[in-house]
């Protein structure tokens, strides 16, 4: 496929693009800084401006898909939309977080978002609320056909091992916690890409 990936430098972008670029995909690398694109067969780095809406949907257009990997506080999700929408593109898929996850006692939900847990890090309050905003837009689209794939609790540095377990609204946790590494989360996100399972819906990927 032709992608265009936004965010390609970042921890969650650059494994994506790598991914792709396994799997032979031909993609257009839109960041900030050009310069920080590395040098990957059927790569195109183009400069953009996620604030940019007009400009954005120009980038985007032509393509079969687009991915969206950057933070959310600090982009703005009507305009993120919007580009995608002017672009003529439908596919739209989306590096989500963990926050807007429900968490479960054994198999029990509790009818509880990670994010309004008492020991959810105020660190990342701000990402994730803006998150959980994102998300309830999406689910209000009718027009893309999108997915947004939120990680496990912790989405960390770690290896492709291509083992591990797929969930819907859930937090997915094991006996060594909530986690996912950048490259297993890369490799479930290119498998929905080609092989779409979750149209119009969230889910999220685990151990």
């Amino acid at each position: 496929m032709h992608v265009a990936l936004i965010g390609a430098t970042g921890n969650a972008g650059s494994r994506i693009l790598a991914e792709l670029v396994r799997r032979s995909h031909s993609v257009t690398a839109i960041v900030r800084d050009v310069t920080r694109v590395p040098a990957l067969p059927g790569v195109e780095a183009r400069s953009g401006d996620v604030s940019d809406e007009s400009g954005l949907a120009a980038l985007l257009r032509g393509h079969d898909a687009v991915i969206s990997s950057v933070p959310f506080g600090g982009s703005d999700p009507g305009k993120l939309i919007a580009a995608v929408q002017r672009s003529g593109l439908r596919r739209y898929l989306v590096v989500g977080g963990a926050g807007s996850l429900e968490v479960a006692l054994g198999k029990i939900p509790l009818g509880l978002k990670l994010i309004d847990t008492p020991n959810f890090p105020e660190a990342y309050r701000k990402e994730a609320t803006a998150g959980c905003a994102f998300l309830d837009r999406l689910s209000t689209e009718t027009e893309l056909d999108w997915t947004f794939l939120s990680p496990s609790a912790l989405l960390i540095p770690g290896e492709r091992t291509g083992a591990f377990r797929l969930g819907t609204d859930l937090l997915l946790s094991n006996e060594q916690g909530s986690m996912i590494s950048f490259e297993d989360y890369a490799v479930a996100l290119v498998d929905e890409l080609e092989k779409p399972a979750h149209s119009r819906k969230r889910f999220t990927v685990g151990y």
